[in-house]
């Protein structure tokens, strides 16, 4: 993402949502946000939102803390107040949710020895378990999602600085946030995505027995893919627009830019392409996220799903 103080966005609202559960990091990561130039507000209520900007532009963006304290919290809201300010004029919105694994949620909390929100008394992993479920749709709608379970304050402090405040892109006088998606046209487009490429056309490694069960990061099954003759030259074309827009939007003065690519199940074809577009990406030098919704749900839920067909 370009720099937080970056000119080119005077003329434009730039809001950064910044949730997930308690003891992900939230709190850390509004400090770290601060200190790189942005406004921040923490635990507004949704309801305050739109006022917020109400008025002309800011002159730097605002960053908002918002998770389950908040008085009139709830996922139906947020993703409203979301839709809203998509489509609202001459604001730029980024949904940032910091995420952690269970155990090391219930390891933080027993460290502090503080109370889970949403289980003041119980014990906190019951809260855990209640808040990762309802916050799991506003997990699969975010623009950039950060796993700190691994992290120190440090680290996460440096990945945020690589999104947020990242070094301008010999292509454009700033960088640009790109992150690459890919999805289920069964579960519908993801919002927020800029440009969608359909990868339904491609050879279906369903249909092999011995790569049903696998994804497109698998090696065989990207094989399987890349042997489908209309394979590569479809790669070129997306990869010479790609390669063309990207800059055009830095000139633009845009700051995030996401790109999708779908297929039947999200598994095998959308998944390999997301990959090989993603690395190319970031071979030529943007900051480049990788995200697989159907595969991240999957995980989350531990269920198994499967492209059915063509």
């Amino acid at each position: 993402m370009a720099a937080m103080t970056d000119p080119q966005h005077a003329m434009q609202n730039r809001v950064i949502i910044v949730t997930g559960p308690s003891g992900a990091g939230r709190s850390t990561a509004v400090r770290v946000l601060e200190d790189i130039g942005a406004e921040t507000i923490d635990n507004l209520p949704l309801s305050l939102v739109p006022r917020l900007l109400d008025g002309p532009p800011h002159n730097r963006p605002l960053v908002l803390g918002i998770d389950t304290r908040n008085r009139d919290f709830s996922p139906a809201a947020l993703l409203e107040t979301l839709d809203r300010l998509v489509g609202a004029p001459n604001v730029e919105i980024d949904l940032l949710y910091l995420d952690s694994r269970p155990d090391v949620l219930v390891r933080r909390y027993s460290e502090t020895r503080r109370r889970h929100p949403m289980a003041p008394a119980e014990s906190p992993t019951h809260g855990i378990e209640r808040e990762l479920d309802l916050l799991r749709p506003i997990r699969d709608r975010a623009d950039f999602l950060i796993d700190t379970s691994e992290l120190t304050p440090h680290e996460l402090k440096s990945e945020l600085g690589r999104w947020f405040a990242g070094p301008s892109h010999p292509e454009g006088p700033a960088g640009l946030a790109v992150t690459v998606h890919s999805f289920s046209y069964k579960r519908g487009v993801p919002r927020g995505i800029d440009t969608v490429f359909d990868c339904r056309f491609l050879a279906n490694p369903y249909w092999d027995p011995q790569l049903r069960g696998r994804d497109g990061r698998d090696g065989d099954v990207a094989a399987h893919i890349a042997a489908d003759p209309r394979f590569d030259p479809f790669l070129g074309k997306v990869r010479a627009l790609v390669e063309f827009l990207l800059p055009a939007h830095v000139d633009e003065g845009k700051a995030h830019f996401a790109i999708g690519f779908g297929c039947t199940g999200g598994q095998h074809r959308s998944v390999m392409m997301t990959e090989r577009v993603g690395h190319i990406l970031e071979d030529a030098g943007w900051t480049v996220s990788i995200r697989h919704r159907e595969l991240e749900r999957r995980a989350s839920t531990g269920t198994i799903r499967q492209e059915q067909h063509i």
